[in-house]
Parts: C-alpha cells; sequence; structure tokens
C-alpha cells in the first residue's frame, strides 16, 4: 500500500468519526447538551491527531491570526461544524 496511517491517525479518525457520531445524536435527541459536548471533544480531539498537536497549535495560535483563533476555538466548541468555514484557513 503506497500510504499507511499511522496508529495516532487511525485513533484520530476513530475520534472524529465519534464525535460526527455524538453531535448528530445530540442533534437528533432534540439538543442533548450531554451527547453535543461529548461530541465535541471527541471532534476536536481527533483533528488534533489527525493534523498533530504542534500543527493544530500552530492553526489556534499564530501571530497573524490570533484573533481568529480565539474565534475559532470558541465556534469549534460550539458547533463544529463550522471549523471548516471557507475564511478560517486564509494566510492573509
Amino acid at each position: 500500500m503506497a500510504y499507511e496511517l499511522s496508529e495516532q491517525k487511525k485513533v484520530g479518525l476513530g475520534l472524529l468519526g465519534f464525535g460526527i457520531l455524538f453531535t448528530f445524536l445530540g442533534v437528533m435527541l432534540f439538543f442533548d447538551r450531554g451527547l453535543l459536548a461529548l461530541g465535541n471533544i471527541f471532534w476536536l480531539t481527533g483533528v488534533a491527531l489527525l493534523l498533530g498537536w504542534r500543527s493544530t497549535w500552530n492553526l489556534f495560535t499564530s501571530k497573524a491570526n490570533l484573533k481568529r483563533g480565539y474565534v475559532r476555538v470558541a465556534v469549534s466548541v460550539t458547533h463544529p461544524l463550522f471549523f471548516f468555514n471557507e475564511g478560517s484557513f486564509s494566510t492573509e
């Protein structure tokens, strides 16, 4: 196989999947706070494991995007699907 996933990335994908599942279940069960909170924690941890801890830290705390970093954390904690909007990864 040309590209193999490391164990860390496999765990990250699993956590990401659990995050999406728990968020979906939380929405389907009339916005259950417990399930939404677990979904957010799993989702953010899965993203951090997939990107790597240093890349995730740099994404949120780079000097050029410091204000955007706080907004990204606040928005991604409240709703993870908004983390991947078009302007969140701009380098301007």
